[in-house]
């Protein structure tokens, strides 16, 4: 049964949380948890606010929290997995996707935090199946085409990788910033077709 007052309260949580307000969006979570500890909803945007917020032990608690209620709750595992991966825990992180893919072998937000967990692992060349099997469906999907630009450059699959950043560029211009910017691409500042692209 759902209660109006409460329903009221997360609401406005969410809409400060939308609007980029997160420590005002936890104070409401935290007046509804306060009322009803196992608000599942609560806890994993409470969760999901720490963690934009960079407090990644707290959004582990309130995660970890919401799946003793509910063990299976993909859209939880994948904000737990999401946090473990940018908190740096690259190992535990691909435990997690990889047991979330294995109920759920075409869940494509999994399998992307799976290519960039590899990539962060340096198994450029297991990232790359994983963009492969994302753009399967997805072939325009700037962000995946992005990725695997990157992990063909540090495979120094240059012509192909060039290919692939062109293909991203064309979904959006941030491509072109992120590529200036980027690690990945730093043995490519003095490579004309490099240039041209990012300019």
């Amino acid at each position: 049964m759902t209660d109006p007052k409460i329903d009221s309260t997360l609401d406005k949580a969410n809409r400060l949380f939308l609007k980029g307000k997160l420590r005002d969006a936890i104070i409401y979570y935290d007046k509804i948890l306060k009322e009803n500890p196992n608000h599942i909803s609560s806890l994993n945007n409470k969760g999901y606010a720490l963690s934009k917020l960079k407090d990644f032990d707290g959004s582990m608690k309130c995660y970890d929290a919401a799946l003793k209620l509910d063990p299976s709750d993909l859209l939880i595992l994948v904000n737990k997995m999401s946090a473990l991966r940018k908190k740096g825990n690259f190992n535990t992180a691909f435990c997690l996707c990889n047991k979330i893919l294995d109920n759920n072998p075409k869940y494509n937000i999994a399998l992307y935090h799976k290519e960039r967990i590899l990539f962060s692992l340096k198994k450029f060349d297991e990232s790359i199946v994983c963009c492969d099997s994302i753009l399967v469906n997805y072939p325009n999907n700037g962000n995946v085409l992005y990725d695997k630009s990157c992990n063909l450059v540090m495979l120094s699959k240059i012509d192909e990788g060039l290919d692939t950043l062109e293909k991203a560029t064309v979904q959006g211009i941030e491509y072109k910033i992120k590529a200036r910017k980027s690690s990945s691409f730093v043995k490519l500042m003095n490579n004309k077709r490099f240039q041209q692209m990012i300019l």
